[in-house]
């Protein structure tokens, strides 16, 4: 076993690689990409919440998706102004635990929300007369508590891992805190740890996406076989979720494929895009997504407009 040390801190040096007029830069992009998307998410959580025609089981997980979306950024966003506004590349070792729990459960349950969603579609679409009846509020409710609470129990197991591991180093190449980087800054046995967390990868990406594919496989032969008017309803339904699963599968990826195989040569401004993308792009395109592609959140957004341009 290699020495290790007491470390309170770690150094995340993805900030170094940034020059200087380049951070003042971001910053002020990072600032208005973060207040997009908490006027967004926040305007349209308020539209779903006080709007009876769309207290429906579809809007209310749009609303649990809306609510993740608030809660990653709010893991990161945060954090990437102050180290950059403050030139300063060092995060407690306490917060970068919470920042790896907030961030890694934020990407599980937005997997998860958008696997119950596609089932909630697939009910919708291939069982219409039944579909009152099996997806009551009370089921609903249960749902949302479901994906949230076995998403924080899955990873609070994983994490419990990491409060064993004795660090050699407290270097991260990363702009954020990264469970994969911190474990293997671990000269303690890390097996456990790495074994685990396969594990609930397959649990919380992997099932998910093989029930989604099942979902709009099913709706897909139902579609083939319905009329015209009935392909493009349920298209215009089943569209942003497809985009909004296909843009964070993708981004989840690059970002695995690029952190674990550090040895691929690329700018240092890429690198850094490719580690966020999945954490800025999901919560900037879901709420312009959704609130412009579905007809019912479209309509209720512009009834609001009217009569408050009514009452001024």
């Amino acid at each position: 076993m290699e020495n290790s040390a007491n470390f309170t801190s770690i150094r995340l040096t993805g900030y170094l690689n940034l020059e200087f007029n380049m951070k003042y830069f971001l910053f002020a992009v990072i600032t208005v990409l973060y207040s997009t998307i908490l006027f967004a998410n926040s305007f349209l959580i308020g539209v779903i919440c006080s709007a009876k025609p769309l207290h429906k089981p579809m809007y209310v997980f749009l609303c649990s998706l809306f609510v993740n979306e608030l809660y990653g950024s709010t893991a990161l966003f945060p954090s990437l102004q102050v180290h950059l506004i403050l030139n300063n590349n060092e995060i407690s070792l306490i917060y970068c635990y919470l920042q790896i729990f907030c961030l890694y459960t934020y990407a599980m349950i937005e997997f998860c929300n958008l696997a119950v969603m596609s089932f909630d579609r697939y009910v919708s679409i291939c069982y219409p007369l039944q579909y009152n009846r099996i997806m009551t509020p009370f089921r609903v409710g249960v749902l949302i508590v479901l994906v949230w609470s076995y998403c924080f129990v899955q990873f609070l197991i994983l994490f419990s891992f990491n409060f064993k591991l004795q660090l050699c180093g407290n270097s991260m190449e990363k702009i954020w805190c990264d469970n994969y980087l911190l474990v293997k800054l671990a000269c303690s046995k890390t097996s456990l740890n790495n074994t685990y967390g396969i594990y609930v990868n397959v649990m919380t990406a992997l099932i998910p996406l093989m029930l989604i594919i099942y979902s709009y496989t099913k709706i897909l032969k139902i579609c083939m076989g319905s009329t015209k008017e009935a392909k493009q309803k349920a298209l215009s339904t089943c569209a942003p979720h497809i985009i909004s699963l296909l843009n964070f599968s993708l981004g989840c990826f690059f970002e695995t494929v690029q952190s674990r195989f550090d040895n691929i040569r690329m700018p240092a401004l890429l690198r850094i895009i490719i580690s966020v993308y999945f954490l800025i792009c999901q919560p900037v395109l879901n709420p312009i997504m959704y609130g412009i592609r579905l007809k019912n959140i479209r309509k209720v957004c512009k009834n609001l407009v009217v009569s408050k341009v009514g009452i001024t």
